[in-house]
């Protein structure tokens, strides 16, 4: 095992600052918090442990190990062939939003359960709602289409023991909605987040599935199962990332006063220049665009709201109640 003083100089300086992923795996840790994690752990051609990350239960069980030993999970899993998120990445998003969140309080992140928080398509994972309330405190609406995926969110929950109530799960019956049928017209929440389908049908998203394994390991990976599963409304849907997304902003403009940050990643940079359109249409009052680096893969998350700054202080003065 390598020293932790050695892992301490190896620092990801791509991720957050505050991000717990920024130094490199802490195998023996993780290891202890999770024995399974053992069987997947090798030494590479360089001399350093690792998994194989295209071995879905590998990573599986290094994320299983990254929830129970950093956020309190005492166990963790989602159905085979549904999304199994980089907790890093994942984490990154809830860091850069609640600094969004600061730059309306003095410069200050808000740490409480008053801040309410909707994650639009949760997921099978329930990675943010998590990772949110464990390093902030905040609570969660948790939406999702999927039935399957939102009874594995809920089992997941159940297994973050330090806040038992801190998420409410909705099932959206309207696949085409995104807010209707969440939220009702007096709601009062602070932040959306959302990773949004990417690819625009499953042909695509098996394209890029098969692209990306080139890429990473060659051509002789194309047959391999690996860990880029996901089930359809995880990776595509009908127009992909940019059709979601302008459904998503043009439907945002009826809850405007119900909300003070609506914000969603941007996996594709082309897409951007029809996001800021469509913000403008919509007559946003701020947009916001916040750059990530995770490895060797570039994304963004963009940020708008409806709101003023008085319209924001009020509401902060009046819901959040921080001093």
């Amino acid at each position: 095992m390598e020293s932790k003083q050695k892992k301490a100089i190896e620092i990801k300086t791509n991720l957050h600052p505050r991000n717990k992923h920024k130094f490199n795996y802490d195998f023996e840790a993780l290891i202890n918090a999770n024995t399974s994690l053992s069987k997947f752990v090798h030494i590479n051609q360089y001399g350093k442990e690792t998994i194989d990350f295209f071995d879905t239960e590998a990573v599986k069980s290094l994320n299983k190990s990254l929830l129970m030993y950093f956020y309190g999970v005492s166990n963790w899993d989602v159905p085979k062939g549904y999304l199994c998120p980089p907790i890093p990445g994942r984490a990154d998003y809830i860091h850069h939003v609640a600094d969004l969140l600061a730059t309306c309080n003095k410069g200050i992140v808000p740490t409480t359960n008053k801040i309410k928080v909707l994650d639009i398509g949760v997921g099978a994972n329930c990675v943010y709602p998590i990772i949110g309330n464990h390093e902030y405190g905040w609570s969660f609406i948790g939406s999702e289409i999927d039935a399957i995926s939102m009874a594995s969110a809920k089992q997941n929950a159940k297994f973050y023991k330090p806040k038992l109530n801190f998420i409410e799960f909705i099932l959206q019956t309207k696949s085409k909605d995104v807010f209707h049928g969440i939220l009702k017209r007096d709601a009062c929440i602070d932040l959306t987040i959302c990773n949004p389908p990417f690819h625009a049908s499953a042909e695509e998203a098996n394209k890029g599935t098969q692209r990306k394994i080139k890429n990473l390991k060659g051509k002789q990976a194309v047959n391999e199962e690996v860990n880029f599963a996901g089930q359809s409304n995880e990776l595509w849907c009908k127009g992909g990332e940019a059709r979601f997304v302008k459904d998503m902003i043009y439907e945002s403009r009826n809850f405007g006063a119900n909300c003070i940050w609506f914000t969603t990643l941007i996996s594709k940079e082309s897409n951007l220049k029809q996001v800021y359109k469509i913000l403008q249409d919509v007559k946003a009052l701020r947009v916001e665009t916040i750059d990530m680096q995770h490895g060797q893969k570039s994304t963004r998350i963009v940020a708008w709201t409806f709101q003023d700054e008085k319209q924001m202080q009020e509401r902060i003065q009046k819901k959040w109640r921080l001093t």
